[in-house]
C-alpha cells in the first residue's frame, strides 16, 4: 500500500451505548467518563483518559440522570462515585474546550476581533465559519452586524453564550465582543465543543439559534 493510500483512509465512525438513554450514538454526540484512582468518575472531555469509560449523551438532563439513577455502575460493573455536580462540571469543560479553540485560532491568524474587524470579514469573498458575540455585549453593535450579515444573504452561525471576558481572556485580550472565526482546524474544534455544550445552555440565546449539526 503506498503512502498516499495510507493518508486516504478515512477512521471508521466510533460509536457508543449512552447509559441514560441506552441509545447507541456516534462519539460526537457523547460525552466519557473515566474512573480515578479513589473510585470517582471524572469528565474526560478529550475521551483519552487510560482505562475502561462510561458514555452518557452530550446534554444535561441525561448526565444528571445518570448520576440520580447510578447508572454509571453499569457502564464500569460496579458502584462507582458520581459527583453531584457533574453536569456542571462537563459544561465547564466544554467552554474552556470551545474558548481554547479561539485563542489557537488567534495565533493560526483565523480570528478577526473587534467591530470593524468582523465587519470586514463579513465583506470578504469567504465568509467565516462563525461570528461570535459576547453574551453581555451591547445590544446595538450585535444588531448592526446583524443587520449587515442579511443585507450580504451570509448564513454564518452565531455562538453568543460567553461573555466579554471569557472571550478576552481566551485570546489575552481584556475582554472582547465581536470576533469572526475563519475556517479551519479551529472552527472545526469550536463546533464540536459548541454541538456538544448545546445540551447545556442556549448557543445564541439573544439571537435566533444556532444549528451546530
Amino acid at each position: 500500500m503506498t503512502r498516499g493510500a495510507r493518508s486516504s483512509r478515512v477512521k471508521a465512525p466510533r460509536e457508543r451505548r449512552c447509559v441514560a438513554t441506552g441509545e447507541v450514538l456516534h462519539e460526537s454526540r457523547l460525552l466519557r467518563v473515566a474512573l480515578a484512582p479513589d473510585n470517582t468518575l471524572v469528565p474526560d472531555i478529550a475521551a483519552k483518559l487510560p482505562g475502561r469509560g462510561g458514555w452518557v449523551s452530550a446534554d444535561r438532563a441525561s448526565v444528571e440522570l445518570a448520576v440520580k439513577k447510578r447508572l454509571f455502575n453499569r457502564a464500569f460493573e460496579g458502584p462507582v462515585d458520581a459527583p453531584a455536580d457533574l453536569a456542571d462540571r462537563f459544561e465547564a469543560l466544554l467552554e474552556q474546550r470551545a474558548l481554547s479553540s479561539l485563542g489557537l485560532a488567534r495565533r493560526a491568524g483565523r480570528l478577526a476581533m473587534g467591530y470593524d474587524a468582523v465587519r470586514i470579514a463579513l465583506k470578504a469573498g469567504v465568509p467565516p465559519a462563525w461570528r461570535i458575540e459576547a453574551s453581555d455585549g451591547a445590544e446595538d453593535g450585535r444588531r448592526k452586524i446583524d443587520q449587515l450579515a442579511r443585507a450580504m444573504e451570509l448564513a454564518v452561525p452565531v455562538a453568543g453564550c460567553f461573555p466579554a471576558e471569557a472571550l478576552g481572556a481566551a485570546v489575552g485580550r481584556t475582554g472582547m465582543v465581536h470576533m469572526a472565526l475563519a475556517a479551519g482546524p479551529e472552527a472545526d474544534g469550536f463546533a464540536a465543543a459548541l454541538m456538544k455544550l448545546s445540551g447545556f445552555r442556549a448557543i445564541d440565546p439573544r439571537g435566533a439559534g444556532t444549528e451546530t449539526e
